[in-house]
């Protein structure tokens, strides 16, 4: 299962110092929960969607109402609560653990499959159901594709692209993703 934290920042003064702590604090914080598997962070490369993506892998959705996740990770935005905007949580099903995304590749969300890039240029993309949280968007497919490949798709309509902030931490517990 994957899931998926989105949100704004909206104070450019406090944003470094925010995605510092998301980054360096928050994300180690939540891949030591029994039951995360994979974390990691994204921005967005355009404007219309939320500025940053964090996806985590998780075994279920119990592992989001654990005493543990509540102590280690969840809600712990106090500081910065004011100016964090759109945000947005949802459990998608999908197989597989979540891909990790090289510094040199993009990671495109859409709403709908994307027949060219399977078709004709042969990249896969990963099928992801909205399970719990939000449900919206009810449905997201994710490629990770070459900067060169992802970017004429920027404009077309239901399509995020992301660039990665931090690599992909993965737990040393062997969970069911």
């Amino acid at each position: 299962m994957f899931y998926t934290v989105e949100c704004s920042y909206t104070d450019a003064e406090s944003e470094a110092e925010w995605n510092a702590f998301y980054s360096q604090q928050k994300l180690p914080a939540l891949i030591s929960v029994t039951g995360f598997t994979t974390s990691q962070r994204f921005r967005a490369l355009q404007s219309g969607c939320p500025a940053y993506l964090a996806i985590h892998t998780v075994d279920d959705a119990d592992v989001l109402s654990s005493e543990e996740y509540r102590l280690k990770g969840g809600g712990n935005f106090s500081r910065w609560q004011a100016c964090i905007t759109d945000w947005h949580r949802n459990l998608y099903t999908g197989d597989g653990p979540a891909p990790a995304l090289a510094s040199n590749e993009i990671l495109l969300l859409s709403a709908t499959p994307i027949g060219f890039l399977e078709s004709e240029l042969g990249y896969r993309g990963l099928e992801m159901a909205a399970v719990a949280l939000d449900k919206t968007p009810a449905r997201r497919v994710a490629y990770v594709l070459p900067a060169e490949v992802a970017s004429p798709f920027a404009d077309m309509p239901g399509v995020w692209l992301y660039e990665s902030l931090t690599p992909q931490l993965q737990s040393n517990e062997k969970g069911t993703p």
